[in-house]
């Protein structure tokens, strides 16, 4: 959520940065509820000011043996005014909020102009795109013809967009969730959690799922609704909601292997091949918390701790930048960072970086102790996928295949498949 004196002292600069995403600040809707705002909010201090001195009134009266019964009709109907007032009042702070709930976060100032896909930049390019003496297979034939991948069981048992993963492939896989693990933990620093992966509507609002993505998310329906997390960002970041922190404790890096569920709704015809696009899917996810000063810093460290990973497994990958267009709703600048893949050719992503500055912070009330002030101000949240397994495991089964159909295991994997180098049927 935005700062709402933001609005009230540059309305237009903050529609400009939002028209670059391609959203339409309505500003005359804006100015209509704010003015309603000023002029009921002064009338309820004036109803509060002459009830409070009628009130006084009738024990003055009291004391000096006048009557008081006008006095009473008069603050009987003071309190009435002042109760509408206050319940208006009310409702257009709702208003207010509901139209603040639904404005993306602002634009960093680094992240370039365009609304699609092509316009977003690459930034660097890291390692060599594998060359092959045959035809490279996609990670669906590779899987299949080794018996290891089964949609056909998977869509018996909950329909499409679901994977069953057997033998060796479901070790390797099991694999690369401790290897990222261990390097995020024993190297960078983080703080490994096992979370919840469901949860109340409030953590959701609190990171920017809802309102605006409840269609991609599932419910789990009873006497407490919950929905099932899209990404273990949402349990991680809501560890500081409602808290003020103190300096001491931060920067907070957090990180934990999940499920994550997704309705994918609106990709209908997308990626319908293979384990792309994924109704359940796991992920290690990082979040930093931390200083505002430090988050852009912390972004690019971010960044690093993931790009660790697809270096240590020796995938090829490039570095982007996302295009205002391409910027997720809650974040002010995002990396991708986008795996080769041989079976389709081309990159595809694998994890995605974003600060959210203070924008998650606020939904969340998360604040840290300025020493400077000695004020609670909201702090910056970090998020990143550190990273999707399941595209990662595609990633390996197609860089490292033979001509044979089986696949080499990266040497780093090797100490957690009990030496096994080769996947074989």
């Amino acid at each position: 959520m935005l700062d709402p004196r933001l609005l009230r002292s540059d309305l237009d600069g903050l529609a400009r940065n939002l028209a670059r995403r391609g959203f339409v600040l309505d500003c005359a809707l804006y100015q209509r509820l704010e003015d309603e705002r000023k002029t009921l909010q002064v009338d309820v201090e004036e109803l509060r000011r002459l009830r409070n001195e009628r009130s006084k009134g009738i024990g003055k009266a009291k004391a000096a043996g006048e009557g008081i019964e006008s006095l009473k009709v008069e603050v009987g109907k003071l309190g009435t005014a002042l109760a509408d007032s206050e319940a208006r009042l009310q409702g257009l702070h709702e208003k207010l909020d509901a139209f603040l709930t639904e404005i993306p976060n602002l634009l960093h100032d680094s992240v370039p102009d365009g609304s699609v896909g092509t316009s977003n930049i690459v930034v660097r390019n890291w390692g060599e795109v594998p060359k092959f003496e045959f035809e490279p297979k996609d990670h669906v034939t590779l899987g299949e013809e080794l018996g290891m991948i089964d949609f056909e069981a998977a869509a018996k048992l909950s329909g499409s967009r679901f994977v069953v993963l057997h033998g060796m492939l479901a070790r390797l896989h099991r694999a690369l969730i401790q290897f990222m693990l261990d390097v995020h933990v024993n190297e960078h620093g983080y703080t490994e959690s096992y979370v919840p992966y469901m949860v109340k509507d409030s953590a959701l609002f609190g990171t920017g799922q809802l309102p605006k993505f409840a269609s991609d998310l599932f419910t789990i329906e009873g006497e407490t609704p919950l929905r099932l997390i899209p990404t273990a960002e949402v349990p991680l970041s809501n560890f500081v909601r409602d808290r003020i922190i103190e300096p001491d404790d931060l920067p907070m890096r957090l990180t934990a292997h999940t499920p994550c569920f997704r309705s994918e709704a609106g990709s209908y015809g997308k990626d319908t091949r293979g384990m792309i696009r994924q109704h359940q899917f796991e992920k290690v996810e990082l979040v930093h918390i931390v200083e505002p000063q430090d988050s852009y810093q912390a972004l690019e460290d971010l960044l690093s701790h993931a790009e660790v990973v697809l270096q240590r497994l020796g995938l090829a990958y490039r570095v982007v930048t996302l295009c205002a267009g391409d910027t997720g709703f809650a974040s002010a600048k995002t990396y991708d960072l986008e795996v080769w893949l041989p079976g389709q050719n081309q990159y595809r992503e694998i994890s995605s970086c974003s600060n959210c500055e203070s924008f998650q912070a606020r939904r969340m009330q998360a604040r840290w102790r300025n020493p400077e002030t000695g004020k609670p101000e909201p702090v910056h949240t970090l998020n990143g996928s550190g990273v999707a397994a399941g595209r990662a495991l595609i990633a390996v089964m197609e860089h490292y295949q033979l001509e044979d159909g089986t696949f080499n295991v990266p040497s780093v994997l090797q100490p957690y498949m009990s030496g096994i180098k080769q996947i074989t049927a």
